[in-house]
């Protein structure tokens, strides 16, 4: 398994320098934003996604930028919402996408991604044909409620059918970060849109999105492994705030910058969780067979990147199995 990182934490520094600090860090692999929410800036230096997708001169440039620092690319990560109600922000995000799609599978093709990924949210649609902005529905109950969520899923499974058949087409996959604010925010949703959509559909094993929820994510990305839908997972943690949690729940919508009276806030790994914790969640991945990348995800308001970066990556350093195990000494096989 291999420690990366999600490079739009360097989006102040050219594509270079960005992998040289990585490198020297000792980090293995890197995900590089492709647009949408995330941005593209570290593919725009070298022509965009669009661009190095069907050029073969300047794609050389990126797999030399890469392999030259030892490095592998894990994923281009495209976090936004084609099922936006406003078109011209869906047809933006689906346009990322797809460019995504064919930038990944052209990249496993040279040879710098060992799996052609794409990472990043299901979408949320709105209410109706008629609305404005998404609508992310949280109760069942008054009855309007399951109606919306009976029309977002038809406008979903629409949507998520034909990429699945054009993923398969490419040789990608799609792994979905199961976020609050999108359809497939939990196991349950995630796994229900697979089933209606197809097995490139997976996950993009986030924790940090789960421990407010109130879900397990040990418990969680075990049932995601066994179903084979385990395509790529990001390091990031959380810590709920015991007091505000415990006045006000952990529904919580205080500006991420207020710290103080939020109910639960992104911390580097080690810092919500402890080292024992990590080493848990490493030794279940294995379990269920993964063996790719963990990609740290910097969004630690209380300390600054390169801190949050280091300590991160000190408790994983500590955390990660790097070596495949080999046979028992006492099986026959």
């Amino acid at each position: 398994m291999k420690i990366g990182i999600f490079t739009a934490l360097f989006h102040d520094r050219p594509i270079e320098a960005a992998l040289d600090y990585i490198a020297e860090a000792g980090i293995q692999s890197v995900e590089l934003g492709g647009g949408a929410y995330p941005g593209s800036r570290h593919l725009d230096d070298l022509g965009g996604a669009k661009t190095l997708a069907t050029d073969a001169g300047k794609r050389k440039q990126l797999v030399k930028a890469i392999e030259s620092r030892g490095l592998i690319l894990s994923a281009i990560s495209v976090h936004g919402n084609p099922l936006h109600p406003n078109k011209k922000i869906a047809d933006e995000h689906h346009e990322a996408f797809t460019d995504a799609v064919l930038l990944a599978e052209a990249l496993h093709g040279d040879g710098i991604m060992p799996q052609a990924t794409v990472n990043g949210f299901s979408g949320c649609p709105g209410d109706s044909a008629r609305a404005k902005n998404p609508n992310w529905v949280t109760c069942a109950w008054p009855d309007e409620f399951r109606d919306i969520l009976d029309y977002q899923w038809k406008v979903a499974a629409r949507y998520w059918r034909a990429q699945n058949r054009f993923l398969k087409q490419h040789n990608c996959v799609f792994a979905i970060e199961m976020h609050p604010g999108f359809i497939c925010y939990n196991n349950e949703t995630l796994l229900r849109l697979r089933k209606v959509a197809g097995d490139r559909i997976g996950a993009n094993f986030d924790p940090s999105h789960l421990w407010w929820q109130g879900i397990d994510p040990l418990a969680a990305v075990r049932e995601i492994g066994e179903a084979g839908a385990l395509f790529h997972c990001h390091a990031k943690d959380t810590r709920i705030d015991p007091q505000n949690s415990g006045r006000n729940g952990n529904l919580d919508t205080q500006s991420y910058g207020d710290i103080a009276n939020r109910s639960w806030v992104f911390r580097s790994v080690g810092y919500g969780h402890d080292e024992a914790w990590w080493k848990d969640f490493v030794s279940v991945l294995r379990t269920v067979g993964y063996d790719y990348v963990l990609s740290i995800e910097h969004e630690d308001g209380l300390m600054s990147s390169a801190e949050g970066l280091h300590k991160a990556l000190d408790v994983l350093k500590r955390s990660v199995i790097a070596e495949k195990p080999g046979p028992m000494f006492w099986a026959k096989d």
